[in-house]
């Protein structure tokens, strides 16, 4: 599929596209020359379009993967509840109860109190993220390819490679990190958090004038800091993986000699992927807990 466009990075830019919806403005002069005349809703045709569309478009194929690889863990996980059995359990309930297991150890490693919210979180999140991630897996031209048969111009299928994705989930752990926050410490009790550590002082004009903007200053940041690298961390490592993915895919339009070691190196690739992005999934559940774990404890 490499060969069918004009450049290597033509194929790389077309590659790394989502499918975008949203409002284009009136005015806007469209990929293919014409001009429109009144505000439209539309998918957009490169990037220029994408930008046009401004805050309100949507990523549709990153929506589609995310929420469809959601429905499908629901769907098997609810399947196994079903069909669990105290005698001789099939296939399906072994692999649930490991799964199951493996978080349970994971969550009582990593948190000290009683919330019976967070092992289910822990769960959803890592089957989740390790469900978007193994989309990186699917050869890249595969689906795509399929897709331009019937019409659409773009379809990027590893919704962990999208930042909207990574940032939404991110956004999602650090809203239960704030409610928490509070709700154990009381909104005082966690300003005083933020305020009186790490500097402290007897010295009322040492605390509150100096010490305590420095301390909301450094903790601020901190505290911004973690649904930022939850994110980008997830983002960053996906977004390397495909892109490696898309240039070995490149090898394939460069005479057969290519083509076999590119087949190579995407085996050898896509076997040490499998690793990155069970690693990537576990990391994010893994922080989600220590957060949650850090929002639950009192420091006196």
């Amino acid at each position: 599929m490499a060969s069918e466009y004009a450049s290597s990075g033509e194929y790389i830019k077309h590659h790394l596209q989502n499918l975008t919806y949203g409002q284009l403005p009136e005015g806007t002069v469209r990929y293919d020359g014409t001009v429109l005349n009144a505000p439209t809703w539309t998918f957009a045709h490169g990037t220029e379009e994408v930008q046009a569309m401004g805050f309100w478009s949507i990523n549709v194929d990153s929506m589609l993967f995310s929420i469809g690889l959601g429905v499908l863990f629901l769907f098997f996980f609810r399947m196994a509840a079903k069909k669990a059995t105290t005698g001789v359990p099939g296939g399906l309930q072994n692999f649930v109860e490991w799964i199951i297991e493996f978080i349970d150890t994971s969550v009582r490693g990593s948190f000290s109190h009683r919330n019976a919210m967070v092992g289910p979180l822990a769960l959803t999140i890592f089957i989740w993220v390790f469900l978007m991630n193994a989309m990186d897996l699917i050869p890249v031209d595969w689906l795509p390819y399929a897709a331009s048969l019937a019409g659409v111009p773009y379809f990027k299928i590893v919704p962990t490679t999208d930042p909207n994705v990574t940032f939404g989930l991110a956004l999602s752990v650090f809203a239960l990190v704030l409610y928490y926050s509070v709700k154990m410490k009381g909104s005082g009790g966690f300003f005083a958090e933020l305020a009186f550590q790490p500097f402290q002082a007897k010295n009322p004009i040492l605390k509150y004038l100096v010490f305590m903007p420095i301390n909301l200053l450094l903790e601020g940041v901190s505290l911004i800091a973690k649904p930022i690298s939850l994110a980008l961390r997830l983002f960053g490592n996906m977004y390397a993986g495909e892109m490696i993915f898309i240039l070995i895919a490149l090898m394939f339009g460069g005479g057969w000699i290519l083509a076999a070691f590119g087949g190579v190196l995407q085996w050898a690739w896509a076997v040490f992927h499998i690793l990155i992005i069970t690693l990537q999934a576990f990391i994010f559940m893994t922080l989600t807990i220590v957060y949650l774990d850090m929002a639950h404890a009192e420091h006196h």
